[in-house]
């Protein structure tokens, strides 16, 4: 039937798209805090924020969905998967995972492993589905 025509349907796990967005608002509210406290101006535009572990793993993390597909590109607005980069970026965050270990704060940690699960998981979402399994 109609089977054939359909696109694969990407599944979004609400659980981390909203402790995601509880983790931009926190940091949002982190970066605002320091800009005060150093007499920053605050939200300036194109003032570049303070250089974090948060923002490092996010930054990563972004590669990643990007590669995976689930990011359409700014310029095109079409997703396109490159899954072989988005695994190096998972491979990367993970080294990351792994050199930091003992050296993070809880809080930081739980960032850090909820993102590479996840990342796995659509990892082996996206790379199943392209090969038809």
């Amino acid at each position: 039937m109609s089977d054939q025509n359909e696109t694969p349907k990407i599944h979004i796990d609400s659980d981390w798209k909203a402790q995601a967005q509880a983790e931009k608002e926190k940091l949002t509210k982190q970066t605002q805090a320091t800009a005060g406290d150093a007499g920053a101006g605050k939200g300036a535009p194109g003032e570049m924020p303070p250089a974090s572990f948060e923002s490092l793993v996010s930054t990563m993390a972004m590669q990643a969905l990007f590669a995976l597909g689930a990011i359409p590109d700014p310029r095109t607005g079409q997703r396109v998967q490159h899954l072989d980069l988005a695994r190096h970026h998972i491979d990367m965050l993970t080294v990351l995972e792994e050199k930091t270990k003992g050296n993070l704060t809880p809080d930081e940690e739980k960032m850090l492993s909820s993102t590479v699960y996840e990342l796995r998981t659509r990892y082996i979402q996206m790379s199943s589905a392209a090969s038809g399994v």
